[in-house]
């Protein structure tokens, strides 16, 4: 005797939780945002060649100030007392009219993968600033803030 596998010789409570998980996952595939606007993405480097890294969902602009929050893997160590920096992250704002910065709060990681913290700095009252060539708000100005 054949075995005839349908949906019809499958128990009808497999059938249904068969059917129950295909609609949960196109649900999901079809609501979650593509994977590459969650992670980090690479805008440049800085002149030391510093990787530096924008979140994506964190970018808004209101007028001629960009808001957004930029990471940076350090290629060697930056040694301080307490231990060794390999990684930041910093919450700011660029003035995209006049080339400036001001930085909101900073963390910097004794990882690379940005999940220990050694210091977290908030800052007090945040002033503009210039963007300086070769930094990491320079390339985050240069990649975010356009051409006028």
């Amino acid at each position: 005797m054949a075995y005839r596998h349908d949906m019809h010789s499958v128990p009808s409570g497999i059938a249904q939780h068969t059917r129950v998980a295909l609609v949960t996952a196109v649900l999901l595939v079809a609501v979650s945002p593509p994977v590459s606007a969650q992670r980090p993405r690479e805008i440049g480097r800085t002149a030391a060649n510093n990787p530096v890294l924008v979140e994506p969902r964190t970018v808004t602009r209101e007028g001629a100030l960009l808001s957004a929050t930029i990471r940076v893997k350090f290629a060697k160590a930056v040694k301080v007392p307490g231990g060794d920096w390999w990684s930041s992250r910093t919450r700011l704002v660029f003035d995209c009219t006049n080339r400036q910065v001001k930085v909101l709060e900073s963390w910097y990681y004794g990882d690379t993968t940005w999940r220990r913290i050694a210091s977290h700095t908030v800052s007090g009252q945040p002033a503009f600033g210039t963007v300086m060539g070769g930094s990491m708000t320079s390339v985050g100005y240069d990649a975010l803030c356009p051409v006028r």
